[in-house]
C-alpha cells in the first residue's frame, strides 16, 4: 500500500510538471507579441556581427538575424530592441528573461546546450579560434608562439581551447584575461601582450578597429571548431522553432535564388513548387509556426537572404573582407545547409 501511494504521488507530480511545461509552451511568443518587439542580446561591439554604426544603429549579421525574427513575427524588421552584453553577462540575460534571443557570436557546445537551460537554434557562422599578431613579432605559425603572452577574453570557450592547444604542442604561454574584446585588442596594440586570440571572425573584426590594421596578421592555424548561432531558453519549443526556421528561411532563400530584389515578384509568379511553398503562394507553411503566410517574404524583402546578409556585413566589400569559406552553401563548397520546406 505504501508503495502504491508513493507511485501515485510520483505520477501526480509528474502530471503536474507536464501541465506546467505545457502551460509554458508559447510563452515567449505571447510575451513578444504583447510588448510589440523582440528583445535581442548582442555583443558589446563586434564589427560585422553587432556594433553601433555612426547613427547608433546596431548593425551586423547577428543583429540581422534578430531583425529577421522580427520580420517573421510582426512583418516589420524594425520591431526589435538590442541589449549589448559582454561574454560574462550574455547567458544570465537570456536565462533571466531579460532578452528573448541571444544572437551574439556564441559557440554551440555540449555544456551550454545541455547544462545551462539553453538551446541553440542553428549555426549563423562556422568559425574557429586563431591568433592575431603584430608582423614585427616575426612569426608565421602558432607553433612559434612558445613563451608568448596572450590576451584572451574571459568567459569564452577560448580559454580552454588555447590551454589544450599549447599543452598538446608542448608550448608555454602566459594568459592575460579581459572582460571585453575591445580591452583585449587595445592590450595587443599597446604591446602588453604578444598575441590576441579569439574566434577568427572576431580577430578580423578587431583588426579592422586598430590604428594600423595592416601591421597585424591572422596566423593560418585554426585550432578549434566554433559554430556560432542564436540561442533561446529551453522548454519553449514554439519560440525555438520560429528562431530556427527564420535562419533556415534565409539559407533556403539563397539556395533558391530568392533575394530582397526579386522576392515579391517570385511570390506572385513562381512556377517552382518549393519556392511557392516557402513564399506562401501555395500551402500553409507558416501555420504550424503561428506565423503569417508571407513571413518568409517579409524576412527576405526587409533583411535579405543569408548570402546578402553575409556579404553586407562580413564580405569582400566590407573592412573585414572575410571569404565565405565554410559558410558558403553546401552546393557551393561550404557546409551551410537548411532542411527542405515540406
Amino acid at each position: 500500500m505504501k508503495m502504491l501511494k508513493t507511485t501515485l504521488a510520483v505520477m501526480t507530480a509528474a502530471a503536474a510538471l507536464g501541465v506546467s511545461a505545457m502551460a509554458q509552451a508559447g510563452a515567449t511568443l505571447d510575451a513578444v507579441q504583447k510588448k510589440g518587439f523582440v528583445q535581442c542580446g548582442v555583443s558589446d561591439g563586434l564589427p560585422g556581427f553587432s556594433v553601433p554604426d555612426a547613427k547608433g544603429t546596431i548593425v551586423g549579421i547577428d543583429a540581422d538575424v534578430c531583425r529577421a525574427v522580427a520580420a517573421a513575427v510582426f512583418g516589420d524588421a524594425t520591431k526589435v530592441k538590442f541589449s549589448q552584453l559582454n561574454a560574462k553577462e550574455r547567458f544570465t540575460a537570456l536565462q533571466s528573461g531579460e532578452v528573448d534571443v541571444l544572437s551574439r557570436n556564441t559557440t554551440w557546445t555540449s555544456s551550454r546546450d545541455a547544462g545551462m537551460g539553453l538551446v541553440f537554434a542553428g549555426v549563423t557562422y562556422y568559425d574557429g579560434i586563431g591568433f592575431l599578431v603584430n608582423k614585427k613579432l616575426g612569426v608565421s605559425s602558432a607553433k612559434e608562439l612558445d613563451g608568448a603572452t596572450i590576451c584572451i577574453q574571459a568567459g569564452t570557450t577560448t580559454e580552454l581551447n588555447v590551454s589544450d592547444y599549447f599543452r598538446a604542442n608542448g608550448l608555454k604561454y602566459t594568459p592575460i584575461t579581459f572582460d571585453t574584446s575591445d580591452e583585449s585588442a587595445k592590450s595587443l596594440e599597446s604591446g602588453r601582450c604578444d598575441v590576441l586570440t579569439s574566434d577568427k571572425s572576431q580577430l578580423y573584426a578587431q583588426r579592422s578597429k586598430l590604428a594600423a590594421p595592416t601591421d597585424y596578421v591572422v596566423l593560418p592555424e585554426t585550432i578549434s571548431k566554433e559554430p556560432l548561432g542564436p540561442v533561446v531558453r529551453k522548454g519553449d519549443e514554439e519560440w525555438f522553432s520560429i528562431v530556427r526556421w527564420t535562419l533556415f528561411a534565409m539559407l533556403n532563400a539563397e539556395e533558391m535564388g530568392i533575394t530582397s530584389k526579386n522576392v515579391e515578384a517570385e511570390a506572385k509568379a513562381t512556377k517552382n513548387p518549393d519556392v511557392a511553398r516557402m513564399l506562401g503562394a501555395d500551402g500553409e507553411y507558416g501555420k504550424d509556426l503561428k506565423l503569417p503566410k508571407d513571413w518568409v517574404v517579409q524576412i527576405v524583402k526587409q533583411v535579405g537572404n543569408y548570402g546578402e546578409v553575409f556579404e553586407k556585413n562580413l564580405g569582400k566589400g566590407t573592412p573585414l573582407q572575410i571569404d565565405r569559406g565554410l559558410n558558403a552553401l553546401w552546393n557551393n563548397g561550404g557546409i551551410q545547409y537548411a532542411p527542405p520546406v515540406r
